[in-house]
């Protein structure tokens, strides 16, 4: 086990109780956060994916800066993998080790600000739809800018000591992956689920589900930065046997109050999904006027998708408010024109 056992039933070879030792607490969770910290962006980055899909669809323009957003996920992908110390500041680790986690930690908000910066540009004066599936995506950059701003002051191994272990993390870490991923998933849904389903969802019932899930998440998690900077430590099951904390109660109860009114208008959002498969509006092929191939598939589902023979990609996937073309999408399996202006990448 080369030294990274830490419970093992007794084992027994020729009669004899197998002798093993090695492991420590501090060896433990370097073996758990690294396995950890990369998983939450496992997490994330599919989400980051939908939402420069649909915020390209919605804004009616060219993804910006396509190459830099190519690699500043794979940035991210990479610098995960060497982050996860930052969640043991106050562990007993070697202070250098702390620094050195501290700058890859830091590094890793390069990457993330090249995308929320290119997400914001490409909103900039694009011609919005402002659908469910867009208004999520937007919110996917809100949360991922307001929650990754407080992860500066995580990664630094000398201002987390003042705030480790409390509400303070919880607030960072969910606004910037909880909220960011869920925002995701659902702009995702509201985008692919007339490809799905061949019927659209509720609108309006997609646009109540928005505002009240927005304004409940930041109704949660931004009072817990004051409750974290005041010191209440996270994960105690009451707060009331300490009179230090008492004057944080209110807080607690808004919060409370908050988070049971935005998990009870999900299920508006279970309604509208399950009320739609069977009774929703029937789908055009290509509701959003969108460029990528599946779209170009017919409604109905057949085996292969397409039928005849399968589309060819002409074009990538973002050619939008092309001059070239009368129409503000130009779908992959339209040819190039002769002398047709080629967007840049």
């Amino acid at each position: 086990s080369f030294g990274t056992s830490f419970f093992l039933s007794d084992i027994y070879i020729a009669g004899e109780v197998l002798h093993y030792q090695g492991g420590s607490p501090v060896l433990f969770e370097h073996l758990f956060w690294f396995l950890g910290h990369p998983e939450v962006y496992i997490v994330l980055l599919p989400a980051l994916g939908i939402t420069s899909e649909v915020i390209a669809t919605n804004s009616r323009k060219p993804i910006f800066g396509y190459r830099a957003m190519i690699m500043s996920i794979l940035a991210i992908a990479f610098l995960s993998t060497i982050v996860w110390g930052h969640h043991m500041f106050v562990s007993g680790m070697n202070p250098f080790l702390g620094s050195v986690f501290t700058f890859t930690t830091l590094l890793i908000a390069i990457p993330s600000a090249v995308k929320a910066f290119n997400y914001i540009t490409t909103l900039w004066k694009g011609n919005l739809q402002l659908n469910p599936a867009m208004l999520f995506s937007i919110g996917l950059v809100s949360t991922f800018i307001t929650g990754g701003l407080t992860g500066i002051i995580l990664g630094d191994s000398t201002l987390d000591i003042n705030v480790h272990d409390t509400y303070f993390v919880v607030a960072h870490f969910h606004l910037v992956m909880g909220i960011s991923a869920l925002y995701g998933m659902f702009a995702g849904i509201y985008h692919w689920f007339p490809r799905m389903f061949g019927r659209m969802l509720n609108k309006n019932l997609g646009y109540v589900h928005f505002w009240v899930t927005a304004i409940c998440a930041y109704g949660v998690f931004f009072p817990m930065h004051f409750i974290g900077l005041a010191g209440l430590p996270r994960r105690y099951y009451t707060n009331t046997n300490f009179p230090l904390f008492d004057d944080l109660q209110n807080v607690n109860v808004l919060i409370t109050t908050f988070a049971l009114i935005g998990g009870a208008f999900q299920l508006v959002f279970l309604y509208n999904f399950f009320v739609s498969i069977f009774y929703g509006k029937k789908s055009v092929m290509n509701p959003w006027k969108s460029n990528t191939l599946e779209w170009t598939a017919p409604v109905e589902h057949i085996h292969g998708n397409w039928p005849g023979e399968l589309p060819e990609v002409y074009r990538w996937p973002y050619d939008y408010s092309n001059p070239s073309h009368d129409v503000d999408f130009v779908p992959q399996n339209v040819p190039m024109k002769e002398g047709e202006e080629v967007l840049h990448h």
